[in-house]
């Protein structure tokens, strides 16, 4: 196979994608309805994951990777990756990522990558393992790429591993191949350490295998995570991550989620009770979940002597406060729960102390 790589023109007419994907992305987005955020905490820097999102959250993550000029310049070469992507039903995840500066072909250095990704199959639903696949077209080789990854938690271990192909890898007019594999170990819910590598299948003499190395940080009580990493790859696209350099590069990643559901089509709020806004509750035990910065179901009617269980399904700390100040769960660890038996009839209105917006209401009878 020849290694020099083959120069071509690229039509004024794909630099209008860029910008209409966006705006596409937006769009939907904004028709959909709630999720909890991606992390960083489960994936190494050169993995996907299986990640997808829930339907109507727009994510944005940002990627800044940087090493010293070669040659004795004092000089600082900036790599960075935008990720736009928005959570659809029935597991799907429609996004982009752009680099403005991609070493994949020379002298093009716009490179973007329009996916799908799809996790039909989730240990969270009883699966063994977490499987998704990932499938898109990165204009810059102007090639349709696929991935296919399996994860499996063992403990504070997520264990990942995936099969790369592209139709025209690296600009080289030919098919190619590549396998990935990465661990995150969990230290206690906040900070997670993770390594990756990835190499070529026919790798030549000058393709090095890439890998990565990351402290990764759930930062407390907000949706966000934080990643500050060492890699000798270029950009995160399924390609950009397959194929290392001869020096490390120094970086970060930061996501950041967008709840349109907290900006558009109303919200929760804690106001008198009515017929239409409450859910009719007939038992001894309720269950209310925290899920996407909010209480999913804000407002219940249920009998005296009721049992209420909050389960906190996101991915920060929340609390249940009563505006009245007659009951505090304190902190609710992610993952974890917290009830209350109401024995007396009324109406108490509560919050999320770390998160105000967070508002419900239980109406005893």
């Amino acid at each position: 196979m020849s290694t020099a790589p083959r120069l071509r023109s690229h039509p004024r007419r794909l630099r209008t994608i860029p910008a209409l994907a966006v705006l596409a992305l937006a769009a939907v987005g904004a028709l959909a309805s709630a999720t909890h955020a991606q992390s960083v905490t489960e994936r190494p820097p050169n993995l996907s994951g299986t990640w997808v999102g829930d339907p109507g959250v727009v994510h944005f993550n940002f990627l800044h990777r940087f090493q010293v000029a070669s040659g004795g310049q004092n000089k600082v070469q900036n790599y960075p990756t935008f990720l736009l992507a928005a959570g659809l039903p029935a597991r799907l995840l429609a996004g982009v990522r752009y680099s403005t500066n991609s070493t994949l072909t020379p002298n093009y250095p716009n490179e973007w990558e329009f996916f799908g990704r799809w996790n039909p199959i989730a240990q969270t639903n009883g699966a063994p393992l977490d499987a998704a696949l990932h499938a898109g077209y990165n204009n810059s080789a102007e090639s349709v790429d696929a991935e296919l990854t399996l994860a499996r938690d063992v403990g504070p271990l997520r264990l990942l591993a995936a099969g790369r192909a592209f139709s025209d890898g690296f600009n080289s007019g030919e098919s190619r191949y590549a396998v990935a594999g990465g661990v995150t170990f969990d230290l206690n819910g906040t900070f997670t350490l993770a390594v990756d590598a990835a190499s070529l299948l026919d790798a030549e003499e000058h393709e090095d295998m890439a890998w990565g190395a990351a402290l990764q940080i759930a930062i407390p009580y907000t949706p966000h995570s934080l990643s500050l990493q060492a890699t000798n790859t270029n950009t995160q696209t399924l390609q950009g991550a397959s194929i290392g350099a001869s020096r490390t590069r120094w970086g970060f990643e930061f996501t950041i989620p967008i709840t349109l559901s907290r900006y558009f089509g109303g919200g929760a709020t804690a106001a008198a009770p009515s017929a239409d806004a409450a859910v009719r509750v007939e038992g001894d035990t309720v269950r209310v979940v925290m899920r996407n910065l909010a209480y999913q179901t804000t407002q219940i009617e249920v009998s005296a002597g009721t049992t209420v269980v909050w389960v906190n399904e996101d991915q920060v700390q929340h609390t249940v406060t009563a505006d009245d100040g007659s009951f505090d769960s304190g902190l609710i660890d992610a993952g974890t729960s917290w009830s209350r038996t109401f024995e007396s009839a009324g109406t108490v209105a509560y919050h999320c102390t770390p998160h105000p917006f967070m508002k419900g209401v239980v109406v005893v009878q």
